[in-house]
């Protein structure tokens, strides 16, 4: 049987930090407020000429460069994210160009914060089915370019960065199991409705987040989807070594934790560093693990995130 096992991962993340303090000196809020409803202590603000693919591409040839793979390997590319370069063509077709590699599928897929689990789920789908041997699973988002910086509810929350993994067909097992869903009748909970039009943004071009209605939504979700997966996998909680979840909100994490009965030393932590980088947090924190040399190879992992949609989902991972 063919699986698709992680090869490498890499990372990326832009110079500019803007802390708690620095954020207190532009919108009404203090390191205390945010730090005691987040966990969030600072975040990564992408430079004016670094694009979303700029990001993608300095965490893929960290990726490539771990997984010893060359560039010209890769046969399949896809790229979770929600900020774009531009309407169109797909990111995904930018950071190939600018790999130097040419033919090969080049898509994007767009779940917000859930997207790494919509595009490693699909890239593992290629593997199995014998249509990619080695991809190129890239989240990346510019959170920063879409953010109302006079609104504390959410601009405090997020960051930029890129995250990537290498999947390469293997006979040792690998993505173990996953698991998607999604509720497109919360969409107004999370959303970002602004739309170009007849030359003109139509309707607000910055994020809206009803963030209890989140909150409540989202600890319930991931908690049930993460059980779910490890039941279906033939697992138990106690088999995972490290939760590696999106890293929204401190309590959210802690919650999701609690429920599967796991220890927060069992928990990969970078909300306070990174922020909520949307469709790359989760490859984020998981190439810091790794880095650190927290993860390592055998061990099982589970990975789970939800955004707006309301997308989510969970993949187990023997790394």
């Amino acid at each position: 049987m063919t699986y698709a096992k992680i090869l490498g991962t890499g990372s990326y993340l832009p110079a500019k930090t803007l802390s708690n303090d620095d954020l207190a000196k532009i919108v009404d809020t203090s390191d205390e407020w945010i730090t005691t409803r987040t966990g969030i202590k600072t975040r990564h603000i992408a430079a004016d000429n670094e694009k979303c693919s700029d990001l993608a591409v300095a965490a893929a040839h960290n990726a490539l460069e771990a997984a010893g793979v060359d560039a010209a390997e890769i046969d399949l590319i896809v790229v979770a994210t929600s900020t774009p370069d531009m309407q169109f063509p797909a990111t995904a077709t930018i950071v190939q160009q600018k790999l130097g590699i040419s033919g090969c599928p080049a898509f994007d897929v767009q779940a917000v914060c859930a997207g790494f689990m919509y595009a490693i789920t699909t890239a593992n789908a290629y593997i199995k089915s014998g249509m990619a041997k080695k991809a190129l699973v890239i989240g990346a988002d510019v959170f920063s370019r879409i953010m109302d910086w006079t609104d504390r509810r959410t601009c405090v929350l997020f960051g930029d960065g890129a995250g990537a993994v290498v999947l390469g067909a293997s006979g040792e097992p690998g993505i173990l199991h996953s698991k998607l869903l999604a509720d497109g009748s919360y969409g107004h909970l999370l959303q970002t409705p602004g739309q170009i039009a007849n030359g003109a943004v139509c309707g607000t071009p910055f994020l809206q987040m009803d963030g209890p209605g989140v909150f409540k939504f989202a600890v319930k979700a991931l908690a049930k989807v993460a059980e779910d997966v490890i039941a279906e996998a033939g697992l138990t909680p106690e088999q995972i070594d490290w939760l590696v979840p999106h890293q929204a909100n401190y309590r959210i994490l802690e919650s999701t934790a609690k429920h599967l009965k796991l220890g927060m030393e069992k928990v990969v932590l970078t909300v306070q560093d990174h922020g909520n980088t949307s469709a790359a947090s989760i490859p984020l924190a998981l190439d810091w693990g790794v880095r650190q040399g927290s993860i390592q190879r055998g061990h099982t992992l589970l990975l789970e995130g939800i955004g707006g949609g309301f997308a989510w989902g969970a993949v187990l991972v023997k790394y």
